[in-house]
């Protein structure tokens, strides 16, 4: 049976793949701080050490490239027989950037990351689901972004990737009512991690600046720390929210999608220039 109020996380074991940086990190220390077992996964092992290092409490990590099926499935037996305590949500957070104009794109560079982006949130929950369900209770918290919001242009493959991510849990929530499991999707604004130094650009869009350069310019617009986004999570998953905004560039997507839809990018692009005008 459906719980009429969600079980806190506090004290559960949370699963965070994308756990070796920005926001997985984030959450893992936060969650850890909440007493909760972490089992924890990333294709970097180098990272995925870095942030166990960080971490005082119970931990089991695994370096593990969501787009492996069977290595996901091993995962879960792992983390089922290992953990003393019930699982409270699996965060399904890994995730790859990627821009380039469709036309001049590549199919290679598009296929991993949708398999990454999209294939690793469905391995996971295939992996874990399972195991929710025998509690009766626990969350799929699968992350999704502002570009699975609305689309943008240079953006094809990643809204594609994003919006089949929120199509997919949306989807899920409904299959899963009555059984205690709630699924949750999350949508990232812009929050200050390594997703553009990692991101493979297209030479069309770079205008011959660094990956550094990139990065510092998208840090430098972004209005949310990877420990502020934490928190947000943390805080709706346990107050039951089945979706979850990061920051207020998030919300304006969501807003102007529910009033202009056809309009967004026309109505974003003219609130800068009147940003632009007030600076000067």
């Amino acid at each position: 049976m459906r719980k009429s109020t969600p079980t806190p996380l506090a004290g559960r074991t949370a699963v965070i793949s994308g756990a070796g940086s920005g926001i997985g990190r984030s959450l893992a220390q936060r969650l850890s701080l909440h007493g909760c077992p972490l089992a924890l996964a990333d294709a970097d092992g180098a990272t995925l050490a870095e942030t166990a290092a960080l971490l005082d409490g119970p931990k089991l990590t695994r370096v593990l490239d969501v787009r492996d099926r069977d290595g996901q499935l091993a995962f879960a037996a792992e983390v089922r027989d290992w953990s003393g305590a019930p699982i409270g949500a699996v965060f399904n957070n890994a995730g790859v950037g990627f821009a380039a104009p469709f036309a001049a794109g590549s199919s290679g560079e598009e296929e991993r990351l949708m398999s990454i982006n999209f294939d690793g949130v469905v391995n996971g929950v295939r992996a874990f689901l399972p195991i929710l369900l025998e509690q009766c209770d626990g969350a799929i918290v699968n992350t999704s972004s502002i570009y699975g919001l609305a689309g943008l242009s240079n953006q094809t493959a990643y809204c594609a990737s994003k919006f089949a991510v929120r199509g997919f849990t949306d989807a899920l929530r409904q299959e899963l009512a009555g059984t205690g499991v709630r699924a949750i999707t999350v949508y990232p604004g812009g929050v200050k991690t390594n997703i553009v130094a990692n991101a493979h650009v297209h030479a069309d869009l770079d205008d011959g600046r660094s990956a550094e350069e990139l990065t510092a310019e998208f840090h430098a617009r972004a209005r949310t720390t990877p420990e502020q986004a934490a928190a947000i999570i943390h805080a709706g998953v346990d107050r039951g929210r089945a979706r979850i905004l990061i920051g207020p560039d998030a919300r304006l997507f969501d807003v102007l999608e529910r009033i202009a839809p056809t309009q967004t990018m026309t109505v974003l692009g003219a609130l800068e220039r009147l940003g632009h005008r007030r600076s000067a």
